[in-house]
């Protein structure tokens, strides 16, 4: 046979071979199912939670029927919650149920006519919380997957697990760099975040920044935000660029990687680490805890709270009115109040996650009220001075406070010790004053527990009658001795005003009459002197040397003296008849 021929039947043989070879994978794989967890891998600090989910495949064969239980190291996790929102089980036959002394997460669930066909079906979700640094395995300890056969065949070909890195986060995480890929080639870009700057912080933001600088030479930048840690970025941009801005992020662990190119190729990569958590808490519970003795003033409470993807952060708490205070927890999550007074209160409190997304939640619970005391030694009526004494009976061992009041006076408060008997004297340092009085008394145990005010009494304090008559009459002389002497005062200063009203009239009479001596007298000099004047004229005039004008000035003037020595003259007698009528 030639040798071309023998060639060409090897390679008819091989291809025969290949086909079938190919064939036989591919409907061997149509036809696998498989339970997976996702993700496959993570690194978590200790303290942190993390979810991880269980996704069920079945390609080539409809299936309606899982179980299985997934096996966990107890000493580096513990089960947080289980949630099967979004589950494609519609029937369960088996509730899924956790044990963290075992270490088993176990469910069984079915899915209704026609089944369910394709790949990561989800079943249920796992919230874990990282213990202790190590590597935290998690495998399938059992499994299967009935078809929807009529038969219940089990399709289950395969079981995958996960393996989780635990350790102690630091200030900052590091981001993770790759060796260089080719010499020459750019180094990891330093990825920081603006909205997201804290890789061990979560964020209540879906929206998150990332930028990093472009040195020269770069041609091309590739990106990419995965819940891998180790995830190598694909998505490519030519022209490079140096931010990226990416919108409505699922919750959870994100690790954004990025990588730039040269003439040489691409470079290392880069990878920074955000968490996002936008949900609130979706559990939390208050419940008291039940006292045997209603009476104890401090209660308490155990919080339960639950969050699915950062974990509970603290808690806020306020009691009634008081200041709200942040407490963040115990190991049993017990919180206990301060001491509080009898009568109703109410808790409220808010459970608040990693990312400061918070569920509120209250309670009104009672505290109630010590047996009251009873005052049954009491002065029924004292002379003012004398020492007040209140005895009465209470718990036996306790704090006794006292409290008196006289009329609308400030009340004082007075406090003594009731002996093994309940009994209690108390004698007030102050001396009674003269009043009425009222006094009660409340109740104070070692525990702090109090009682409501006992009924109130009442009793008076009254001066002795010679003191009090003695005070009387003080009283009446400290008034009528200030009034006699403002009325004897008032006396005096009308006396006074009156002579001095005489005395007045008296030198305005004798001022009067001088200036009407002096008046006539100038007057009488006047009309000498004008008469002197007047005959010279009136010589002249017999003479006949006037002149017709000088007459007329000589008769007027004559006139004018007449008139005002009339005019003045009455002026006088007004002034005297005036003094006269006022006399």
């Amino acid at each position: 046979m030639p040798t071309f021929l023998k060639n060409r039947i090897v390679k008819n043989i091989f291809a025969v071979f290949v086909f079938l070879s190919f064939c036989f994978l591919f409907f061997a794989r149509v036809e696998a199912a498989n339970l997976t967890l996702s993700p496959l891998s993570g690194s978590y600090a200790v303290g942190e939670n993390f979810s991880a989910s269980v996704y069920v495949s079945s390609s080539g064969q409809t299936m309606n029927a899982a179980s299985g239980a997934v096996s966990f190291p107890t000493v580096k996790l513990e089960v947080v919650s289980i949630s099967k929102i979004g589950s494609i089980f519609s029937l369960w036959v088996q509730e899924p149920s956790y044990s963290n002394a075992t270490g088993i997460v176990s469910f069984e669930g079915i899915v209704l006519n026609p089944g369910y066909i394709g790949n990561f079906g989800k079943i249920l979700n796992i919230t874990f919380k990282a213990k202790a640094a190590g590597v935290a395995n998690l495998n399938f300890s059992s499994g299967s997957i009935l078809a929807n056969d009529g038969s219940g065949t089990n399709i289950l070909t395969e079981l995958s697990g996960a393996s989780f890195s635990l350790g102690i986060a630091g200030p900052g995480v590091p981001e993770a760099i790759t060796p260089y890929e080719i010499p020459g080639t750019p180094s990891a870009p330093k990825i920081k975040s603006p909205t997201h700057p804290d890789p061990n912080r979560w964020y209540a933001q879906k929206y998150a920044k990332f930028e990093w600088d472009l040195p020269s030479g770069v041609t091309g930048t590739r990106l990419l935000a995965s819940k891998i840690p180790q995830a190598i970025p694909v998505v490519a941009y030519i022209p490079p660029i140096s931010h990226k801005e990416i919108n409505d992020y699922a919750d959870g662990v994100w690790y954004f990687s990025a990588r730039l190119e040269n003439e040489k190729g691409w470079g290392a990569v880069s990878y920074f680490r955000f968490q996002i958590d936008t949900e609130n808490p979706y559990r939390f519970d208050i419940e008291e805890i039940k006292r045997d003795d209603m009476t104890e003033p401090n209660a308490k409470f155990i919080f339960t709270a639950e969050d699915k993807t950062s974990g509970i952060s603290h808690f806020e708490i306020a009691i009634d009115d008081d200041a709200v205070q942040k407490w963040s927890g115990n190991e049993k999550n017990i919180y206990t109040s301060a001491v509080l007074e009898p009568g109703t209160h109410k808790i409220t409190a808010k459970a608040f996650d990693k990312a400061g997304n918070y569920l509120a939640n209250f309670k009104e619970f009672k505290i109630e009220p010590l047996v009251s005391p009873k005052i049954t030694q009491y002065p029924k009526k004292l002379q003012a001075g004398e020492i007040i004494v209140i005895g009465g009976q209470a718990l036996p061992d306790s704090k006794v406070a006292v409290f008196l009041q006289r009329d609308n006076d400030v009340v004082k408060t007075y406090e003594t010790d009731s002996n093994g008997k309940g009994e209690f004297t108390l004698k007030v340092g102050d001396k009674s004053k003269d009043g009425i009085y009222k006094a009660w008394a409340k109740v104070t145990d070692k525990r702090g527990s109090k009682s409501l005010d006992s009924e109130k009494i009442t009793f008076s304090s009254e001066q002795m009658a010679i003191i009090k008559i003695g005070y009387k009459i003080i009283m009446i002389l400290a008034v009528i001795i200030p009034l006699v002497a403002l009325i004897l005062g008032l006396i005096f200063l009308v006396i006074y005003w009156r002579q001095g009203i005489r005395n007045f009239k008296a030198r305005v009479g004798k001022e009067t009459a001088e200036a009407e001596n002096a008046l006539h007298k100038a007057f009488e000099g006047l009309k000498e002197t004008v008469k002197y004047e007047i005959s010279r004229l009136e010589k002249n005039q017999n003479i006949g040397n006037s002149t017709a004008e000088e007459e007329k000035v000589i008769q007027k003037l004559k006139q004018d003296l007449d008139n005002a020595e009339m005019s003045v003259s009455k002026e006088i007698e007004d002034i005297n008849r005036e003094i006269k009528n006022s006399r």
